[in-house]
């Protein structure tokens, strides 16, 4: 069996593409949400709400998602450490794909009351569960493929999946946002996103179906148990650091895709059109920029790449939320790609530092897991805590700046504390041939 998975072994382009396809539309069905609760789900499931405490609540019911996200790297990750990398891709994106679906079918508070709000949180909950599933399985069957010297590189593609589900996402509601009033995208148009959701599901199965197991799968000969528990045992410091260490790339990420578009439009009075495109834009540039960062990390290492993006974060957050409160759309945009550009550079590499950090048995519960904690600590209470600082501060939210800045200082400290994983060069190992 083992020999017929090598013969039917896809091409590295093929694998990464099927790879960066099924995390661009995982991230779609998560993004969506966060620019639907930024913008539309504070007054139509929390109307009794004021407006500011509306989009408070919305972005509650949107923080669910990632506190699920760990738990689906618990359960996933158990599938994926003993059956194979290949079924997670599939469960955790019909699991998504599905959950997304029914979001854009829930009726408003107007119609069934308290029950609208408490759907939307089911529902999110589903999103988070298939989407901590999602990320281990794409990265962990492209970086178990890929040459050590060409790991940072191949890996980096699903990567960029996150840029391209956020672009699509935020593409399809900037052109209902244009060509339908406030009131038909308020009554309705803000359900398509979701339900376009359903076919790019099935034709990211569709992409999967074929794709051969992790040759690192195959070589494993003892299996974990229970692989979240080995994690727990023997890597748990591991898994608190590499978490701490990504809660920086969430907390800005989140903060100029989800937090920046509320900001922006209801306390500056920009209109959704021009912010969705300025955010829309700065992402897509991060995005193509994603393999060239990765080879400067086969080049030079996973952990100075890491090092050197929370130093760009901490020194851009304050120049950032200056540029954002200016409502000048290119200064807005500057601001934006600025922060993005910081977040890239260390973004860029994890999908191969994260699982060279842990032994094969338990490699797609650890690398996940960490993965998503990260999510909670720096994704998860962004939104929420940047909305309530600014809602405190003058014109130009300082405390936004202060409280990236400082989660951008913790990571910084993580990485530090994390050992370097880029394989040495074939030359730099080989022994010298015998003279003499």
């Amino acid at each position: 069996m083992h020999d017929v998975q090598a013969v039917n072994r896809p091409s590295m382009p093929r694998l990464a593409a099927a790879s960066l396809a099924g995390t661009a539309i995982e991230f779609y069905d998560f993004f969506v949400y966060g620019t639907a609760a930024a913008l539309v789900l504070g007054p139509l499931f929390f109307p009794t709400f004021s407006p500011v405490a509306g989009t408070l609540a919305a972005f509650a019911t949107f923080g669910v998602g990632f506190i699920a996200r760990p738990l689906g790297s618990v359960l996933f990750g158990h599938l994926g450490d003993r059956r194979g990398r290949r079924p997670v891709l599939v469960a955790s994106l019909l699991l998504t794909g599905a959950a997304t679906v029914a979001v854009g079918c829930v009726p408003s508070y107007d119609t069934i009351g308290v029950a609208a709000p408490l759907l939307l949180l089911v529902l999110r909950f589903l999103q988070g569960l298939g989407l901590g599933g999602e990320w281990g399985g794409a990265v962990l069957l492209t970086a178990e493929h890929a040459p050590a010297g060409r790991r940072a590189l191949w890996s980096s593609f699903p990567q960029m999946g996150p840029a391209i589900g956020f672009g699509l996402a935020n593409g399809v509601v900037l052109a209902l946002s244009a060509a339908l009033s406030d009131a038909e995208f308020a009554r309705w148009g803000w359900r398509v996103p979701f339900w376009a959701a359903g076919a790019l599901a099935l034709a990211g199965l569709w992409l999967r179906s074929s794709l051969a197991e992790s040759p690192g799968f195959l070589e494993i000969d003892d299996h974990a148990r229970v692989p979240f528990f080995e994690v727990v045992r023997h890597h748990g410091r591991l898994v608190l650091l590499t978490a701490g260490a990504l809660a920086v790339g969430y907390a800005v990420f989140y903060a100029v895709t989800t937090w920046s578009l509320a900001y922006a439009t209801e306390r500056l009075g920009v209109s959704r059109t021009v912010m969705l495109t300025c955010v829309m834009g700065a992402v897509l540039v991060q995005g193509a920029l994603v393999p060239l960062v990765a080879l400067f990390a086969d080049r030079f290492g996973r952990r100075p790449m890491c090092v050197a993006g929370c130093v760009a974060c901490a020194l851009w957050m304050f120049p950032m939320v200056a540029l954002l409160a200016t409502g000048e759309p290119l200064l807005m945009f500057l601001g934006i790609l600025g922060a993005l550009l910081a977040f890239v550079t260390a973004f860029a590499v994890i999908a191969a530092y994260l699982p060279e950090l842990y032994e094969p048995r338990v490699r797609c519960t650890g690398a996940a897991v960490g993965y998503n904690l990260g999510g909670v600590l720096g994704g998860a209470l962004t939104p929420i805590v940047a909305t309530a600082l600014a809602e405190r501060g003058g014109r130009v939210p300082w405390g936004v700046g202060a409280y990236l800045t400082g989660v951008a200082l913790i990571s910084l400290v993580c990485f530090t504390l994390l050992p370097e994983t880029r394989p040495a060069p074939v030359a730099a190992v080989e022994p010298k041939p015998v003279t003499g």
